[in-house]
């Protein structure tokens, strides 16, 4: 049986390898994960048996509990007996909202497993393959946990044959994801097996779960579960089949322990040198190699400052150890280390690698960072970088309403800033308003409410929909002045190809990368020139590159820094609306540079390099992006056309419409700026018996009937001058 909280027990166990087990809890949202966990809090004695299942002890937010959905990723280390022998289980809780996937990404990094949720009525959703889909990019093993089996009975009436049938179809379901997104090398081994026991049933609202093998032991038929219901007696299946014995057994053994899963998981993971005398302590899973931590989170304590917690993967962490922390670039000094048992920390004097760790006293540290031994810090470290399935979409300017508030207010918004980088902050310098951007409705609703929590009244403006700005077609050699007419750049613009964009969105192509590799990448896989792809000078986060196209320029090289601002300040913001560029090739095919530095400062290069790109868009057949959603329905076959009624309403597209179990699934792209009141609609529409889920789908052309329109309603909501500019404006 497992036992109360022991944290002395933990820390002796953490330093035995085989017995460690990093997992988390991944869904769709609303199938079930915290009250899963709480149950699994209920086998390490953290919450009360009593309230288990309804405590959400993990939702520490009183807008998770109040919502029931989980917004922030927390954790904890569970003490648990498996045939005789102790075992921690490290437990990370996951969102599973669309709006808060970026805190699923960072969370998948120090796990090596995953109990993937689903409801056993609603199957597999369109989040439940985005999740299971990170999973396995991050090469974490997913097991299947099918929650709320009481609703087959008691909503749908299913006879335990037909309960079986839909069981095995969602297990069908589930293999199909890993048969589509594993890797070659673990496809077949990571298949979900029924009669193995890599796969759960139960009602975690109830407390109780088995696997096949704990139900043939114990002698457990489906007969039984669905009579249990029927006769409102399910104190037995509880008292026999608690569910925090059959997740906890399914993950100590299916879950690879961290030497067995460092071995597989570092070589994808780690993007230093091949020949690196790092990679073998990180494989070895070395409590006595140099200190090398990945950073998944930062958290910031009101009375403690900022708490980072990550993955150890070779070394050991202790107080008062100094450490180098890669992107930052400098040294820091340990000055607590610790466990996180839900809500809280237990100190620890050292913590050995293959676990995860809290620690105080890195103030500069932020998701994805990597952090080392000082002796180590001149080697190439770090590893691959995360990767954020969606971006902020929705702005709204936000105040406090006391004006002397206002120190303070900018103070918490960089904090929550730094804890959530997927929240983005900008400071609107013409019109002084604080802009903050999210992934949705909702991500901004948890922010603001945050802000209230803090004591601040909060004043804001409608939510807005975030645009990008690109070009269809190619334009240039274009020539751009500097003020003082002594600097000429000429410049040539295109849209990067399908291929390319796909590339830097994947974070194969990055900015810091070795040139060599860069190149070899872009040649190989989007067929890009030799030459373009060995003299970019820069690739920024919107996807834009900026390429050197010259030759034997005289002080270029001098001046190059101050052309890629040039070059990043050019793409912030576009001539159509003053949003942000998106998908641009810039090549600097000639330039001429005066000799005195005085004459070629950052004041005469980086306007004309500015105003060289933006003519050059303008000339290339400009357009407008905008984000769209994919949404995942599941209803009755009656209200399809009520769907298509309102997907056509809202300049939604159809994608696929298909028959899933007893109910027709359909899928819907749709742009955001339509989704707003969508919730409403479709409970309407539907007499409440639609149930949907969405994620992020890509940036579409605005249609050319609206884009004008849609372009001057967004320069007018910032003040913007009607009329967008012509070319020849800015070369004057």
């Amino acid at each position: 049986m497992p036992k109360y909280k022991q944290t002395d027990e933990i820390l002796r166990l953490m330093s035995r390898t085989s017995n460690i087990r990093n997992m988390g809890v991944i869904a769709h949202v609303d199938h079930g994960k915290t009250t899963l966990s709480d149950n699994l809090l209920l086998a390490a004695g953290i919450i009360s048996p009593k309230v288990a299942g309804t405590a959400l002890a993990m939702d520490y937010l009183e807008i998770e509990q109040k919502r029931q959905m989980t917004v922030k990723a927390a954790n904890v280390s569970l003490l648990h007996e498996y045939k005789g022998e102790q075992y921690v289980v490290n437990m990370i809780d996951t969102p599973g909202h669309v709006d808060f996937t970026g805190k699923v990404t960072r969370s998948l990094r120090v796990m090596d497993g995953a109990v993937v949720v689903v409801d056993s009525v609603e199957g597999v959703m369109t989040q439940t393959e985005t999740v299971t889909k990170q999973a396995l990019e991050e090469r974490v093993r997913p097991l299947l946990y099918v929650n709320k089996i009481d609703r087959l009975i008691k909503e749908l009436r299913l006879s335990p044959q037909e309960i079986q049938e839909k069981l095995v179809s969602i297990a069908r379901d589930f293999n199909s994801l890993i048969e589509n997104y594993a890797e070659e090398e673990f496809r077949e081994k990571w298949k979900v097996n029924l009669t193995r026991g890599q796969i759960a049933f139960g009602a975690a609202k109830d407390k109780w779960g088995f696997t096949i093998p704990i139900a043939t032991a114990k002698g457990l038929k489906f007969a039984d579960i669905v009579n249990a219901y029927n006769n409102n007696d399910i104190s037995k299946l509880v008292e026999n089949f608690p569910l925090h014995e059959a997740i906890l057994d399914m993950v100590v053994e299916h879950v690879p322990n961290p030497l067995e899963a460092q071995k597989y998981r570092i070589p994808k993971l780690w993007k230093g040198a091949p020949d690196s005398p790092l990679l073998k302590p990180m494989m070895d899973c070395d409590p006595n190699g140099p200190l090398i931590m990945a950073v998944n989170n930062v958290v910031v304590d009101p009375h403690a400052g900022l708490v980072a917690t990550g993955r150890i993967f070779s070394g050991s962490v202790r107080t008062g150890q100094e450490v180098f922390l890669v992107s930052a670039n400098q040294t820091a000094r340990i000055l607590q280390v610790g466990l996180f048992m839900g809500q809280s920390r237990e100190v620890a004097e050292h913590i050995p690698a293959g676990n995860i760790v809290a620690v105080l006293g890195l103030d500069q540290a932020r998701a994805g960072e990597t952090i080392v031994d000082p002796s180590i810090k001149a080697e190439q470290v770090g590893f691959e970088r995360l990767k954020y399935v969606s971006e902020p979409v929705v702005t709204i300017a936000v105040e406090p309403k006391n004006s002397r508030d206002l120190p303070r207010f900018v103070d918490a918004l960089r904090k929550m800033s730094i804890e959530d980088p997927n929240l983005k902050l900008k400071i609107d310098e013409e019109t002084g308003e604080y802009l903050i951007s999210g992934m949705g409705q909702l991500h901004l609703d948890i922010v603001l409410y945050e802000l209230q929590e803090k004591g601040f009244e909060v004043v804001t403006t409608p939510p807005i929909v975030v645009y990008r700005e690109t070009i269809q077609g190619v334009a240039g050699p274009v020539e751009g002045k500097s003020p003082n007419k002594h600097n000429r750049f000429r410049v040539v613009v295109e849209p990067l190809n399908e291929a390319t964009v796909a590339l830097l969105q994947s974070g194969e192509v990055y900015d810091e990368q070795d040139f060599r590799e860069r190149a070899k990448i872009l040649r190989e896989k989007a067929g890009w020139d030799t030459d373009q792809a060995r003299n970019i000078w820069s690739v920024d986060e919107r996807l834009n590159v900026f390429i050197d196209a010259t030759k034997g320029i005289q002080h270029l090289q001098e001046i190059q820094d101050t052309l890629i601002q040039g070059f990043k300040w050019a793409t912030e913001a576009g001539p159509l609306a003053q949003e942000p560029i998106r998908g641009l090739k810039v090549l600097l095919v000639d330039a001429m540079i005066h000799e005195d530095p005085a004459h070629r400062g950052p004041a005469q290069v980086m306007p004309a390099t500015k105003n060289a790109i933006h003519a050059a868009f303008l000339m290339a057949q400009p357009t407008l992006l905008e984000p769209t959603l994919k949404l995942d329905i599941r209803i009755p076959a009656e209200y399809v056309s009520a769907i298509n009624r309102i997907a056509a309403q809202k300049r939604g597209r159809v994608l696929e419409i298909n028959q899933s179990g007893g109910q027709m699934r359909m899928l819907v792209e749709m742009p955001v700026s339509e989704t707003f009141n969508l919730s409403t609609e479709l409970r309407s529409a539907t007499a409440g018996k639609a149930f949907w889920g969405l994620e992020f789908s890509r940036w579409a052309p605005v249609p050319q009937s609206l884009l004008l329109a849609t372009v001057q309603k967004i320069r007018e909501r910032k003040g913007l001058p009607k009329e967008i500019p012509r070319p020849e404006e800015l070369l004057e």
